[in-house]
């Protein structure tokens, strides 16, 4: 007979699964609880959950949100980085890896598609949000400024020869 903790339990990995932009599989095979402590806290700093399911539960999560393709990445313990921005549980767990090797992504799920551990990469190598949008501001405004720099162009041009004349009248009268 079936356990409704089990169902609740399911219940859970989908909402989890459905209500983030990006899901990341990671495997923790060797770590101490000092380390896992560690990488809850920075993840937890850049607002990403992780959690820790039973696969066999998993598997029917991600089978009930059409992510069958997803179970490929439950292979021994995994745990599951949660968030609302798809950069920074990538880079936290990159970052995190280069200092305790046992720490690895699997793969993932960005907007209900399948990610695998080269696009995470790619996903972890990108500037922070601020900083992309920094550069999109930037962008868009460079065409308003060089419009600004070509119309003030004359009348700064104006200025300069008017002023030259004065000078050029000042030397003479006072020759």
């Amino acid at each position: 007979m079936p356990n409704p903790a089990k169902f609740e339990a399911v219940d859970a990995i989908k909402e989890s699964v459905a209500n983030c932009h990006i899901a990341i599989a990671t495997s923790f095979i060797g770590i101490n609880a000092e380390q896992a402590t560690e990488l809850r806290k920075r993840l937890r700093e850049q607002g990403v959950q992780l959690k820790v399911f039973k696969n066999t539960l998993t598997k029917r999560a991600l089978e009930g949100l059409e992510l069958s393709d997803a179970t490929e990445f439950l292979e021994g313990p995994t745990a599951w980085a949660f968030s609302e921005d798809p950069v920074a549980p990538a880079k936290v767990l990159k970052e995190y890896s280069k200092e305790v090797p046992h720490v690895e992504m699997r793969g993932g799920i960005l907007e209900g598609r399948l990610v695998d551990k080269g696009q995470l990469d790619a996903l972890a190598s990108l500037p922070p949000r601020d900083a992309l949008l920094a550069q999109v501001v930037g962008t868009i405004a460079m065409p308003l400024r060089n419009f600004v720099s070509v119309v003030s162009a004359p009348t700064r041009n104006l200025v300069t020869v008017l002023d030259q004349i004065r000078k050029q009248k000042e030397e003479q009268a006072a020759a």
